[in-house]
């Protein structure tokens, strides 16, 4: 059974809501949850959520944080602070390679080629 929140802050991100919830131990002690919560659609429009848990004790606090901060630290280092996911982007054109050339072909072009009908001009 947990123990009502004592501190909480919300990080709202898209389809997913990060809850951190400082409680209380039956010693009275503060340790901290952090909780997933992520939007799903049904098919017939309804909606649930599904919800990932962790817990954080205070003796675990200062090598969670350097790891927590050397991660992070890493991501943004080597790829930069800009989001790069088709989901994050609206004008995000998907490349496949293009097997006869080596050529990157775009999303859009692949479509356009899937409807195209060849015609042999002996035909006409």
């Amino acid at each position: 059974m947990e123990k009502e929140e004592i501190f909480s802050k919300v990080l709202r991100a898209g389809r997913r809501t990060y809850f951190f919830d400082v409680r209380a131990t039956k010693a009275d002690d503060y340790y901290l949850t952090i909780t997933e919560s992520k939007k799903f659609t049904n098919d017939d429009g309804s909606f649930h959520y599904k919800k990932h848990k962790i817990y954080i004790y205070k003796e675990d606090f200062a090598e969670f944080k350097d790891i927590l901060s050397e991660m992070t630290d890493y991501i943004i280092n080597e790829k930069g602070d800009e989001v790069i996911s088709e989901r994050h982007q609206k004008d995000f054109k998907k490349e496949y390679n293009n097997s006869e050339n080596g050529e990157a072909i775009t999303e859009d072009a692949v479509k356009s080629t899937e409807s195209f009908t060849d015609i042999d001009f002996e035909d006409i």
